[in-house]
């Protein structure tokens, strides 16, 4: 029942542990481990994991991520600008321009902020040209 002393297990019993932790795991050779993995990793490979491929799938996936606010953007700022030719061409300018600010408002708090702030401005307006006083709700009598 007894081993000779010559004969060396090469496998460990049960609870035996291999060396001082007891967790090495078997030696392999590095040069047909890496072969393996090349090898799988050209199998597993698709051409749009390619390393030259993944910036333009970053950039896609930006793009449907945020579609609606580039959208925004893009459209907010054409009739704005749309709005400022109008200043020097005929046109509503004005009417163009804040158009273009409520627009880019649903996304950006400064031109909510811009708009806000023209509002104002255009009652501060209205008020100036209709003749109306703030300390007074009535109309002045002619």
């Amino acid at each position: 029942m007894s081993e000779a002393p010559d004969e060396r297990r090469t496998e460990p019993r049960f609870g035996e542990r291999r060396g001082p932790f007891g967790d090495e795991p078997e030696e392999v050779r590095a040069a047909e481990f890496v072969a393996g993995l090349d090898e799988e990793s050209r199998e597993a490979r698709r051409w749009h994991d390619h390393p030259a491929v993944v910036p333009f799938k970053l950039v896609a996936r930006f793009i449907r991520r945020s579609g609606k606010r580039i959208a925004v953007t893009i459209a907010g700022f054409a009739v704005l600008l749309a709005g400022i030719a109008m200043l020097v061409l005929p046109g509503p300018g004005v009417v163009v321009i804040i158009a273009g600010l409520a627009i880019l408002a649903t996304e950006y708090v400064w031109a909510q902020r811009l708009l806000t702030a023209a509002k104002q401005k255009a009652n501060q307006a209205k008020d100036a040209v209709l003749g109306k006083n703030k300390d007074k709700d009535v109309a002045p009598e002619p």
